[in-house]
């Protein structure tokens, strides 16, 4: 995900900056802050950190322009929020006409549902209580799957997080030289745990940790974040770039760790 989706503060820095390359080199301040909706104060702290960060060079009074690295770094979160963008039209938009949940009671065809996402499954429960509702087009027991249309209003659904557990390749030692009771307590906490190549499989069976899959699982944790699913992949630091890469490719965040 885009980091201008996570916080407000780089939400900020990416407009600033976006405003910046559209008006360069004459740039005023004054401008900015009404087109971004912050005083322009904040305009010339947030221009001062971007300086600061090379993201910006300063030509002269009021004159600015994107540095290589600052358009590079306005790419990387523009393609991050197109990705997001498409996800939501292409997959959930589209996706809204007609699904299947898992409904949490008995339900009857015609009946108005509350939707949620539990486990990165869509569940309905009779009623309208929630922000999100549909209209069941089957009958269900509790426990089964019903077929759900008429959706109005959003799921309320936080992104979840990836974290890559880096453990060194056979030939450096591999899941001989991992601390395994500290990998079995990093994925505690996971809602999925995945591996990426045959050192982090023999070290998650050594460390009793499930394992979701082994293929894909770059791929798989960045469904999984979009779902509002928390995901450890374990990978060996030969295997750990086509991780991160199918991340990146997806517009997911990341931390790189070790056990």
């Amino acid at each position: 995900m885009s980091g201008a989706l996570e916080d407000k503060r780089t939400a900020t820095r990416f407009r600033i900056l976006a405003e910046i390359a559209d008006r360069q080199p004459a740039v005023s301040q004054g401008e900015i802050a009404e087109a971004v909706g912050v005083t322009s104060q904040a305009v010339s702290e947030y221009i001062r950190e971007l300086v600061d960060d090379d993201l910006v060079e300063k030509e002269g009074r009021s004159r600015y322009r994107v540095t290589k690295e600052g358009v590079d770094w306005l790419f990387q979160e523009a393609r991050a929020l197109q990705r997001f963008a498409e996800h939501v039209t292409d997959d959930v938009l589209e996706s809204v006409n007609e699904d299947a949940a898992i409904v949490t009671d008995d339900v009857s065809a015609g009946e108005t549902v509350t939707l949620s996402l539990r486990d990165g499954l869509l569940h309905a429960t009779p009623g309208d209580e929630g922000p999100a509702i549909g209209v069941s087009t089957t009958d269900a027991e509790a426990g089964e799957d019903a077929s759900v249309t008429g959706f109005e209003g959003v799921i309320e659904m936080e992104p979840g997080s990836v974290r890559v557990l880096q453990i060194p390749p056979a030939r450096l030692g591999g899941s001989g030289e991992v601390d395994i009771s500290a990998l079995a307590d990093a994925c505690t906490d996971a809602d999925i745990v995945l591996a990426s190549g045959v050192e982090a499989v023999v070290a998650c069976r050594r460390a009793d940790v499930t394992l979701e899959t082994w293929f894909s699982p770059g791929e798989v944790a960045a469904d999984a974040a979009a779902r509002g699913l928390d995901a450890v992949v374990v990978a060996s630091t030969d295997a750990a770039g086509r991780v991160t890469d199918a991340l990146r490719d997806a517009g997911v965040l990341f931390e790189v760790t070790e056990p």
